[in-house]
C-alpha cells in the first residue's frame, strides 16, 4: 500500500489533469530499446498470448533481433532533445498548462508514459504528494483501442488499486470524433495546402492492430473510419480524392486493412503523382510518424512512380489545437471547483479540526 503523504485539514484541495502517452526508450541504442519493448512486449492489452508461449520467444528472439533494428529507426529520428515523443508531450502538457492558467483555471497538468519515462506511477505520486484530490486522466490517443487507451488506463487503476488515499477520478475514453480534434487537423491541413497546394490524393494512415481485434469488439477500427470521415467532410473532399490505411504490423497474423504500404504502392501504380499523408491517430509526432511514414512511406511511393510526397505532422502543440484540447478538459471538469478556497475558509477548517483532537 502506497503510504498516504502528509496532511493537514487547512490544506487547499487540487485539482489535475494527466496525459496518457504511450511511451519511448530513453536512448536510440539497442540496451535501451531492448528494455523498453521488453516492457512494452509484455503488456497482456498488446499481446493477448499465453505468457508460457510467448515470453521465452519474446526473451530468446524477438527482443535480440528487434531491438537493433529499432534502435536503427530511432537513430534516424533522434533530436536534440531527445525522443519525438517524449519533448513532444511535454510541450503539449506545459501548453496546456498555461492555456488553462490564462483562462484563470488553478490547474496542474502533467504528463506520463505507460512504458518508460516519466512513469505513470512515479507522476501520480508527484500528483499526491502536491496535494491533488481530483485528477482526470486523459489519454492521448484520439481513438479507444484496448492496447493503448484501456492500457494507460490500467497503469493508472493500477495506482489507484494500491494507494490508500485515493482522489477523486475521471478518465477521458477518446476524441475520435471530437469537433475540436477534427477542426485542428483540418485547419493544419488547409494551412499546408495553402502554402504548397493541394495534393491529388490524401492517404489518412492509422496504426495497425490485429483484425481479430475487430471481431472481438474493440471499437478502434470504428472510431478510426469515423475520424476519416469526419476530416474529409470538413475538407470538402469528395471521395475519390481521400483513403483510409494502417501502418506498423507485426507477426504473420492479419491486421486491420487496407494496409498502408500497399496503398501507397497502387496509388503510385494507378497514376496518382502527387499524395499527402497525415495520422490522425496519433496527437504527437512519434517513431511511427516520423520514421515509419516521413521516411519509409516516402521511399515506397516515389519508388512506385509517384512523384510528390509529403507528410504532414501531427497536431503536437499546435496553438489551435491545445486550445481545443484546453475545451476539451474544460468539458470534463464540470462541477470540479478549480479555484483555491479561500484562506479564511481553510484556517477556520484547520482550527476546528485540532479542537477535536487532530494533529494537523
Amino acid at each position: 500500500m502506497n503510504p498516504a503523504p502528509s496532511f493537514r485539514h487547512d490544506d487547499a484541495a487540487r485539482s489535475a489533469v494527466l496525459l496518457l502517452n504511450l511511451g519511448t526508450p530513453q536512448a536510440p541504442t539497442a540496451p535501451a530499446l531492448r528494455r523498453y519493448l521488453g516492457e512494452f512486449l509484455s503488456d497482456r492489452r498488446v499481446v493477448e498470448l499465453p505468457a508460457l508461449l510467448w515470453q521465452p520467444l519474446l526473451r530468446a528472439v524477438i527482443l535480440p533481433l528487434r531491438a537493433r533494428k529499432s534502435a536503427a529507426k530511432y537513430a534516424t529520428i533522434w533530436r536534440d532533445d531527445g525522443s519525438p515523443l517524449a519533448a513532444g508531450t511535454a510541450r503539449l502538457a506545459q501548453a496546456l498548462q498555461d492555456e488553462l492558467q490564462r483562462r484563470g483555471r488553478a490547474l496542474l497538468v502533467r504528463h506520463a508514459m505507460r512504458y518508460g519515462e516519466p512513469s505513470t506511477a512515479a507522476e501520480l505520486d508527484s500528483l499526491h504528494a502536491a496535494g491533488v484530490t481530483r485528477l482526470l486522466a486523459l489519454p492521448l490517443y484520439p481513438q479507444y483501442c484496448a492496447a493503448t487507451t484501456a492500457s494507460s488506463l490500467d497503469a493508472v487503476m493500477h495506482w489507484f488499486e494500491r494507494t490508500r488515499r485515493q482522489p477523486e477520478l475521471r478518465t477521458v475514453r477518446s476524441f475520435a470524433d471530437f469537433p475540436g480534434y477534427i477542426d485542428s487537423l483540418a485547419g493544419k491541413i488547409r494551412a499546408r495546402w495553402e502554402i504548397d497546394g493541394e495534393p491529388e490524393q490524401l492517404l489518412m494512415s492509422f496504426h495497425g492492430m490485429p483484425q481479430r481485434t475487430l471481431h472481438d469488439g474493440d471499437p478502434y477500427f470504428c472510431e478510426c473510419q469515423a475520424s476519416a470521415r469526419l476530416l474529409a467532410d470538413a475538407l470538402a473532399l469528395p471521395p475519390q480524392r481521400w483513403h483510409v490505411s494502417f501502418q506498423s504490423r507485426f507477426g504473420r497474423q492479419a491486421w486491420l486493412q487496407p494496409y498502408t504500404a500497399a496503398t501507397l504502392q497502387r496509388l503510385a501504380r494507378d497514376g496518382c503523382n502527387a499524395v499527402d499523408v497525415v495520422c490522425p491517430g496519433f496527437a504527437v509526432d512519434c517513431l511511427e510518424t516520423l520514421e515509419e511514414i516521413a521516411i519509409e512511406g516516402r521511399q515506397i511511393f516515389l519508388g512506385a512512380g509517384g512523384r510528390q510526397y509529403r507528410y504532414i505532422e501531427c497536431l503536437n502543440s499546435d496553438a489551435q489545437w491545445v486550445a481545443r484540447l484546453a475545451d476539451l478538459v474544460e468539458s470534463q471538469l464540470q462541477g470540479w471547483p478549480d479555484q483555491p478556497e479561500p484562506a479564511a475558509a481553510l484556517a477556520e477548517r484547520g482550527k476546528r479540526a485540532r479542537a477535536l483532537g487532530a494533529r494537523a
